[in-house]
Formats: C-alpha cells, structure tokens, sequence
C-alpha cells in the first residue's frame, strides 16, 4: 500500500491515454458523495466526455454512520466514445471509511486503484462493520492499487487559518477526494468551483472553505510522490449540437413541461412526495413560468383526483409516484379509463413488494400498470429506455393521452430517474403538435341541439372532451356506466358489453411505429428483446459478443400497450429469443401468451441493473449451447432432423 501525508515540490506525472474509466465514490450518506460524484460528473460533462451514472443511496433516511446500511455511492461511467451503460465494476474505487470499503471491495478488479480515507479505519470503526484486522496494514489489499489518503487531517490543515471548527472543516473532505480525482483525470476545475460559490451564496465562508478543500486535493495530487500517473480520457464524437447533462427525473420535468407547449394546454402536477419520484415534482415546481401548477397533495389519492381533475377542467393533468403509489391511485386511474380524459401516470418502479426498496432500482410494476384495476380497464403503457429518452416519452404519452381521451401510464424506474447522461437538447419546434380539440358545440347526430359526450371520433374513438361552463355542453361525470353516445347513466347489459369493447378498441387501435430489429450481420438466429432501462446493458452485452464473433440480434420494446404491430413476425423469425428483465418475466409471460412463442427469461431482482458482461456470459451461454434450455433445443433440433 501506497501512503503519503506530506506533498513535495510539484512534479511531471507520466500520463496515460485511457478509452473509458469507471469510478466509484464511496462513503457515508452524510459524507456527501451523491454532490461529489455528481460534480465529477458535470466536469466530465463539460469536457465532452460520453457518460453514464449510477448513483446508489441508502434504504434509510438516517443509517447509523459508519454502517453497512448507511454507504451511499455513486458510479460514474466516462469515455471518449458512445457508451450504454454505467459499468460493470469500478477501475477506481474512492472508500471514505471501512463500511465504504467493505460494501464495495468485492466489485473492484484485481489491479485497479483504491484511495482510502486512513483518518477513518480507527478501532472503533473497524470494529462497527466487523473487520477483526486493520485491511490497510493485513495484507487483504494486496491485489490492488491502494493510496492511503489521511482526507480528514489534509483538509483540516488546507482550512486551519479559516476559522472553523474542527468538525465543519472535516465535513469538506468530500471536496478534497472531488479535486484529487480531478487532478488526476484532468478534469475542468472551474465549474465546481463557481457551482460552489452558488451553492453556498448565503454561507460565503462555507463556500471558500470548500473551494479550499478541493483546491487541496488538486495540489495534493500534482506534489505527492503517491501518485506517479494521471489518465486522459478524450472527448467523445457525438453528434453536432447543444447538450447538457441531465437525469431521467428531470428529463420527465421537461417533457412535462414541453408537452403543455405541443399540446397548448396548462400542465397541473397533482402528486405525493414518494421516493425516487420526488425530484420531478421538485423540478417542476420550478417552472411556474411556464404554465406549470404543482399541487403537493396530502396523500396519493388526493393527488391522483386533484390531476384527474384538472383534466376534467381542461388540463394536462399528471400524477407521479412509485409502485406503492399506483396501488393507491389504482381506483382513479380506473375513474379515468371511465371518464375517458387525459391523465399521465408516471410510475417511477422501484423495489418491491409494500415499502420494499425504496432506493433501489426493479421493473415489476408491469402487470400492476397493464392489469392493476378492477374490471376491463385498459390504458397505454410507454416506458422509456435511457435517462434523455424520458424527455420524449412524455411529449409521446401526452400526445397519446389528449388524442385518444385516455390515462397513459409512463413506465421509469430507479436506474433511469437518478442516472446521468449527455442530452442533445432538441429543437422544441420540431416536437409534434397535438390539438386537443375541445368541443365547443351541440354535436347530436339527430340534430336535436344536445350535447352528447360519448359520440366518438371515427378514426380514434375518442370522445369529445367539452371545458365545464361551456355553455349548452353540461354532461354528468362518475364511475358508473355511460350509455354509448348521449353519456346518461345505463345499466344495460349490452351497452356495458358495447362500452367496454370500445375502450379496449380505443387502445387497441393506437398508432404506435413498428420494432426496428438491430442485427448488424443480418443473419442472427438469436433475438434478445427488452424493455425499460435494459436497453443499456442488453446492448452493451451484445457489442460485447458481437466483438468475440457471435450474431446476436436485439429489439427494445417501448410502447408495452399496445404492442407494435410487427412484434409477433419478428419474434417469430429468431430460433431462440430471450428477455432479460429486473422482475420474475412478467414481459416474457405476456410475450408467450400472446404470440405463442417460447420466450426465455432471465432475471434479476436484487436493486440494481444488469451488468453488460453478466449478460454477456449468459449470450454466450445460448449461443454455444451450454445453457441447459439452449442445449436441448439444440439436442432436440438434432434428434428430428434425424428422423
């Protein structure tokens, strides 16, 4: 192990050229490593670097410090080409204390770099997450690069002459690990530091305090003897345009916000706070300027009718939560496919069942937003694949929600919602428009002069969608049956037969584009088809194969209801098709009822996303028949060829 307190003189390091790094910050979740990756995230981002990131919090809101439970971490995926994914396993590892170190030495390689906080590994701590040695001092760490960094007394001397005490000067120890690792990669310095200055405006002294301290780290680096190497990592060639980091949550924000522009329709946020949902009522309740009302509700089911509401009064009514949440709104979502208004659903998944995971990343809310109210009570479900795609899947499910008079659930989850990447910020004049086309007139086709407010449009099947106190356009409103057309109560058996056909035929009959098929040998017997946030590892996993000479073909799906048209030929057309999902195969159940075709599942429940080369093995597992469903398929196509 490498240990060095004392800088000398500054001195040239070897520099060394890198494609991709992934690093790791680790710490307590009060040693504010969520804002250190982050900021080393927002240099790399202005450098020009393609990334990803995964950020990873604790389950509890106050884990006791120095615990197992209380790490919270934040990977961040960079490189000087297109990447899919945050990574598999960290090249660098930041561990700010034991409990940071125990939770995450198993997924560092042999040979890649660990800084370690010293200042932390006392008796007491080891002893808390059940080291009965010291790991820096037992050998254990020998397989790997290890830089013993005394954090806490560095930072305390750079901040001695400032004045603050001894426990507010250690707190910008997080800022002395950010300039370290940005000297090291030479990343841009002066957006933190002007980030810094705005954060703490109020706070001046805190702010200088942590420039400071980041200033430390920096020169700690180019003077210590510890460290004899940077890397380089260039910018990556994306295409021309304006970009900006940006998360799924927020990315949803502005879809929101975009969508009340395509659709010239105020936008209402009738929501509860929920975990990881939260930050899109954040981000929206900044932005009143743009025809946005936010409403934080009491409770979920208050939020849901409030949006439900306002859809009835004319608006883009949204609701956002989490799994646990569309259970309680469930009732009202079905008050909506009954209504036949627009309301955008967005369920941010997290893990489950109750209370579950509520940090942790998983998809097994698909059944729940297909099938999760009482009766025949379809609505389109569209779930966006990467944290950019979040933007337009929202302008989509609002285009889709006012055209067809329906709810519209929008499938996130965990990994998208607080992961990063870069964002070509698209030309908002370019998005489709919609016209919500309120009624405005008597529409009886006897000519009577009534109002009837479930005459359909031919093409859509939409009903009209009247403004109240327009005047002659008053309709009765409630759960219980219309009759079709004139919109009265009806409990006749065949009109109810009639009205539910009909809602299904509405979503049924919504245009979605057909599955485009990536297969760049064009001769792949071998799909692998997904959806939601497996885009990135599923693909990730197949360049992988497709460098080691295999064929592999892969599809995404995102319009979940209703499917693309050509779904079923082109699961057809493949000898074997396998769907990785973060649930027990509820797609790949949905796909084998309804195409009739073997689908094979592989899955992941444990809070966290595929890895690119967990999936690779198991492709390569199906595709060299030593997968024991691959293998008899194999042994069973042989045996009737034979006969």
């Amino acid at each position: 192990m490498t240990t060095s307190d004392t800088p000398v003189e500054a001195r040239d390091s070897e520099v060394v050229q890198r494609d991709r790094v992934v690093i790791r910050f680790a710490g307590d979740s009060g040693d504010g490593m969520q804002l250190t990756g982050d900021r080393f995230t927002s240099e790399t981002a202005n450098f020009g670097n393609d990334l990803s990131t995964l950020p990873n919090f604790p389950a509890e809101i106050r884990a006791p410090a120095g615990t197992l439970p209380g790490v919270s971490s934040f990977q961040l995926h960079f490189a000087n080409y297109d990447i899919l994914t945050p990574g598999d396993r960290p090249d660098v590892l930041v561990a700010m204390n034991p409990a940071a170190l125990k939770a995450n030495i198993g997924d560092l390689p042999q040979g890649g770099v660990l800084i370690v906080n010293t200042d932390e590994f006392t008796k007491r701590n080891l002893t808390k997450v059940g080291y009965a040695a010291n790991p820096l001092e037992d050998g254990s760490l020998e397989p790997y690069a290890v830089h013993g960094v005394a954090m806490a007394t560095l930072t305390r001397g750079a901040l001695e002459e400032t004045g603050l005490s001894k426990k507010d000067a250690e707190r910008a120890k997080n800022m002395f690990a950010l300039g370290l690792l940005s000297w090291m990669y030479h990343r841009p310095s002066e957006s933190t530091e002007r980030f810094l200055r705005e954060k703490f405006a109020k706070k001046p002294d805190i702010a200088e305090a942590n420039i400071l301290a980041f200033r430390a780290g920096h020169a700690y680096g180019e003077t210590t003897e510890a460290f004899a190497v940077t890397y380089e990592v260039a910018p990556a060639r994306l295409a021309p345009g304006t970009y900006r980091q940006i998360t799924g949550n927020v990315a949803l924000a502005y879809g929101l916000i975009a969508a009340g522009r395509t659709t010239s329709l105020p936008v209402f946020l009738g929501t509860y706070p929920i975990t990881p949902a939260s930050d899109i009522l954040h981000e929206l309740s900044k932005h009143k300027a743009f025809g946005v009302t936010t409403f934080q509700a009491e409770d979920e089911i208050s939020g849901v009718g409030a949006a439900l509401g306002a859809a009835f009064g004319g608006a883009l009514g949204v609701t956002t939560t989490s799994g646990p949440g569309i259970a309680l709104k469930a009732e009202t979502v079905g008050l909506a496919v009954a209504l036949e208004l627009p309301l955008l659903v967005i369920d941010v998944q997290r893990g489950g069942p109750s209370t579950g995971l509520p940090t942790k990343t998983e998809q097994a809310d698909l059944l729940q937003a297909l099938h999760g109210r009482n009766g025949e009570a379809p609505l389109p479900v569209i779930a966006p694949c990467t944290p950019g795609d979040c933007f337009i899947a929202a302008v989509e499910a609002a285009a889709i929600a006012v055209k067809y008079r329906t709810p519209v659930m929008l499938l996130s989850d965990g990994a998208l919602a607080n992961g990063s990447e870069p964002w070509k910020i698209p030309d908002v004049e370019s998005l489709p428009t919609v016209d919500p086309g309120f009624a405005t007139e008597p529409n009886a086709p006897d000519g009577s002069g009534e109002f009837w407010p479930y005459l359909r449009d031919p093409e859509t099947l939409a009903r009209p969608w009247a403004v109240p106190g327009t005047a002659g356009l008053e309709h009765r409103v409630g759960g219980l049956e219309k009759a079709d057309g004139r919109g009265s109560i009806s409990y006749d058996p065949d009109n109810h037969d009639r009205m539910v056909r009909l809602r299904q035929a509405k979503i049924d009959g919504i245009d979605v584009p057909d599955l485009v098929v990536d297969d760049p040998d064009g001769d792949a017997d071998f799909l692998v088809i997904g959806w939601g946030s497996t885009y990135g590892p599923i693909n990730a996993a197949a360049r992988r194969v497709r460098k080691l000479g295999h064929s592999v073909a892969t599809v995404h799906l995102r319009n979940l209801n209703p499917m693309p048209a050509n779904l079923g030929e082109i699961l057809g057309g493949y000898r074997t098709v396998l769907c990785p999902e973060m649930n027990l195969g509820q797609l790949a159940m949905l796909l084998r009822a309804e195409h009739l075709v073997d689908v094979k599942s592989y899955t992941k429940v444990a809070g966290l996303p595929f890895g690119a080369e967990e999936l690779q093995d198991v492709f390569l597992d199906y595709l060299t028949g030593k997968h024991p469903e691959s293998a008899s398929d194999i042994a069973n196509e042989t045996t009737g060829a034979q006969a």
